[in-house]
C-alpha cells in the first residue's frame, strides 16, 4: 500500500507539473512574439504567409494550409526594430500617445484615491458609508456601461476628441479608492492617537503614518492602474475620433493588416513598459497583496 507521505509527494509533483504547464502555455505567445520580431521579412512570410498573405478587401480569408510557428530565427536581424523606432515615426507617436494618456491617469488617480481613502478611513460615518457603497456599485459595473455617460459629459464640456476626455473620467475611477480605503482602515487608531499627542496635524498624520504604512499597497495599485489603462481600447475609440490621438493599444490591431513582421516588433516594444514595471515592483505587488498597510494580516 502506498504510504500517505508518498501520496502527498505525488500530489505535490502533479500540482507543480500543472503550474509549470500553465505557465509555459501562458508565456508561449510572448516568447513567440519576441522571437519572431528578430526574423527577416522573408522568413516571416515563409512561416505565416498562408495566414496573413491572402487578403480580399482587407478581410482575412480562411486558409487550409498549416502555419509554421518558429521560436528560433534562422537569421537574427534588427530591421523590424529599425523600421519601428527610426524609419516610421507613426509607431513612436502612438507609443508616446499611450504614455501621455496612461501616466497622467495613474498619477492623478492615485492622488485622488489617497486623499479620498484617507477621508473615508479617518472620518467614518453614515453618509460616508453610503458614498463608499456607491463607489463599490460603480466599481463592479463594466466600464463599457459608463462610456455613453462619459461621452455625453465630454461633449457637453467641449472636451470630446481630446486627451482630457479619456483622462478625466479615469482619474476619478473608484477602483483605487476602494482598495486603498480597505488598507487604510486597518491601520490601528493608536498610531494616530500617539501622533496627535505629539502635536501632529492631519497632513503629518497622512504623510508620516498612512503613506509609509500603505507604501506597498499604493505601488501595487499604481501598477494595476497603469497596466489596465496601458491596454485600454474602448475609451480612445469612443471618446477620440482623431486617430492622431489614439494610443498604441488601438493602433496594434491595424498593423496586422500590413507587414506582420512590424506587428511582432511593435508588440514587443508595447510590452516593454509593463514588463519593466512588473520586474521593478514585483516585491511591492506581492507585499501589497499579502499585507495590509505594512501591518501583517
Amino acid at each position: 500500500m502506498i504510504s500517505l507521505k508518498k501520496q502527498k509527494k505525488a500530489a505535490s509533483y502533479a500540482v507543480w507539473a500543472f503550474i509549470f504547464t500553465a505557465a509555459l502555455l501562458f508565456l508561449l505567445p510572448t516568447v513567440l512574439t519576441l522571437a519572431n520580431s528578430f526574423m527577416t521579412s522573408n522568413e516571416i512570410s515563409a512561416n505565416y504567409g498562408a495566414l496573413f498573405g491572402n487578403m480580399t478587401d482587407n478581410k482575412k480569408v480562411f486558409i487550409s494550409e498549416n502555419v509554421n510557428l518558429k521560436f528560433i530565427p534562422d537569421k537574427v536581424t534588427l530591421d523590424q526594430y529599425k523600421a519601428v523606432l527610426i524609419t516610421n515615426s507613426d509607431y513612436l507617436m502612438k507609443f508616446w500617445n499611450s504614455v501621455m494618456l496612461t501616466v497622467p491617469i495613474t498619477v492623478f488617480q492615485l492622488a485622488v484615491a489617497i486623499l479620498t481613502s484617507y477621508g473615508f478611513a479617518r472620518y467614518p460615518g453614515k453618509i460616508k458609508s453610503i458614498i463608499f457603497f456607491a463607489y463599490i456599485i460603480l466599481m463592479i459595473m463594466p466600464y463599457q456601461v459608463t462610456l455613453v455617460p462619459n461621452f455625453l459629459v465630454a461633449d457637453k464640456f467641449g472636451i470630446l476628441n481630446t486627451r482630457a476626455s479619456v483622462i478625466l473620467p479615469a482619474v476619478f475611477s473608484p477602483f483605487s479608492i476602494f482598495l486603498l480605503t480597505k488598507v487604510m482602515k486597518r491601520i490601528p487608531v493608536s498610531y494616530v492617537e500617539a501622533a496627535k499627542l505629539d502635536g501632529a496635524g492631519e497632513l503629518q498624520i497622512l504623510t508620516k503614518i498612512y503613506l509609509p504604512l500603505c507604501k506597498s499597497a499604493i505601488i501595487s495599485v499604481a501598477m494595476l492602474v497603469f497596466i489596465d489603462y496601458w491596454n485600454m481600447v474602448e475609451q480612445p475609440l469612443v471618446l477620440m475620433n482623431d486617430q492622431d490621438y489614439h494610443p498604441l493599444s488601438v493602433f496594434l490591431s491595424q498593423i496586422n493588416t500590413g507587414d506582420i513582421g512590424l506587428a511582432f516588433a511593435v508588440g514587443t516594444v508595447y510590452m516593454v513598459p509593463t514588463i519593466l514595471m512588473f520586474l521593478y515592483g514585483e516585491d511591492y505587488l506581492v507585499e501589497g497583496i499579502t499585507t495590509s498597510g505594512g501591518i501583517k494580516g
